[in-house]
């Protein structure tokens, strides 16, 4: 059985899969130099970070960043910009769906995105967004 931190990492990749299913969906991936049509979402796995340890029972309660990376092109007569925005919207309400991951996580959020042209020179127009989908959870044993 996967320990609870891959469990949360695999339902928070399933939540973005399901909330942009026609994009094309990486994880631990480097930047992607072309951005297919539909573009790209890539989840990192982040950093637990330092945990709080409570006791009797022992838990230690993590606030995992996991960085998910969405990519867009301008096509047809949407920009970059507002595909971008749709993309960033349906991830978004999937975490706002489903805070506790189906109660995998205590509760599940979102930070606002950053973001950053992609355009190479004769390329199209394309832009990126990096947010961070924070999962508050515990476990017993910090390597379960």
């Amino acid at each position: 059985m996967p320990s609870k931190r891959e469990q949360v990492i695999e339902a928070v990749v399933a939540l973005v899969k399901a909330a942009l299913p026609k994009a094309v969906h990486y994880r631990n991936e480097v930047k992607q130099r072309t951005i297919p049509a539909n573009g790209y979402v890539n989840v990192d796995d982040g950093d637990p970070g330092d945990p709080e340890v409570t006791l009797n029972p022992t838990t230690w309660i993590y606030e995992h960043e996991l960085p998910v990376e969405v990519a867009a092109n301008a096509y047809g007569t949407k920009t970059a910009e507002q595909r971008l925005d749709v993309m960033l919207q349906a991830i978004g309400s999937a975490v706002a769906a489903d805070r506790t991951l189906g109660g995998l996580c205590d509760y599940l959020q979102v930070s606002a995105a950053a973001t950053e042209p992609l355009t190479a020179e004769g390329a199209k127009v394309s832009r990126l967004a990096v947010v961070g989908i924070t999962a508050v959870y515990g476990t017993t044993d910090p390597l379960n």
